[in-house]
């Protein structure tokens, strides 16, 4: 497939359609970064696609990571860097719906850390065209919490948050604030906060996501 953004794909056998996962990286990691899970993700058989964000960042020893936007300690994020990563994205998912047999009423954003803004940003935008977004050790950005217009669509939409309670990286409260800051629109969240998780995806974090993609968002018709 021809694309601006390189991407990962694990792809169940037959023909589909298939339940699918849009699964977003953070900052520094790459496309390869989170496809492991894949296999646990409804039992193997659904469609996920680890597409790698656009900004390269040297990490050492000759290797580069990527994110979606610049980050530089201290400062706000850049809102119009975050627009160009969210626009690619969104080419990106144009592309992959005319390119991969997938089930349109069950796909999925989710994106860890960095990734997880950019998730908000997509499936908020246009809830209608998601069975549901899940952010895991990230963060609601408030440029967008003020920018982003009420939508119809936003009632019941299923929203999973998980974060540890040792992130590092991301403050708890970070999510306790994006929790806050998503109950106005109405969507159905499921919140969890993990006792001494750090910044990380774990085993019970893993069994939330996979109870909840099989309850709340592939369980159901939107």
């Amino acid at each position: 497939m021809d694309g601006k953004l390189t991407y990962a794909a694990h792809v169940p056998e037959g023909d589909g359609p298939f339940c699918t996962v849009i699964l977003l990286h953070g900052w520094g990691a790459s496309a390869q970064d989170l496809l492991s899970f894949a296999p646990y993700l409804h039992g193997g058989k659904t469609l996920v696609l680890c597409p790698q964000g656009p900004v390269s960042i040297p990490i050492g020893y000759g290797m580069r990571g990527y994110g979606w936007f610049p980050l530089v300690p201290g400062q706000p994020p850049d809102v119009e860097a975050f627009h160009r990563g969210a626009d690619a994205l969104r080419a990106f998912i144009r592309q992959v719906l005319e390119h991969y047999p997938i089930d349109r009423e069950r796909m999925v954003i989710m994106g860890f850390s960095q990734g997880g803004t950019m998730a908000y940003d997509i499936a908020l935008r246009d809830p209608a065209h998601y069975a549901g977004m899940a952010a895991l050790a990230s963060w609601f950005p408030e440029p967008l919490a003020e920018t982003l217009p009420k939508l119809p669509e936003h009632e019941g939409f299923p929203v999973l948050v998980i974060h540890g309670t040792h992130d590092d990286r991301i403050a708890v409260e970070k999510a306790r604030k994006s929790r806050e800051s998503l109950r106005p629109y109405g969507v159905a969240m499921t919140y969890r906060e993990i006792e001494g998780m750090g910044h990380e995806i774990n085993q019970e974090s893993l069994r939330i996501i996979i109870k909840w993609l099989d309850e709340k968002a592939f369980g159901q018709q939107r």
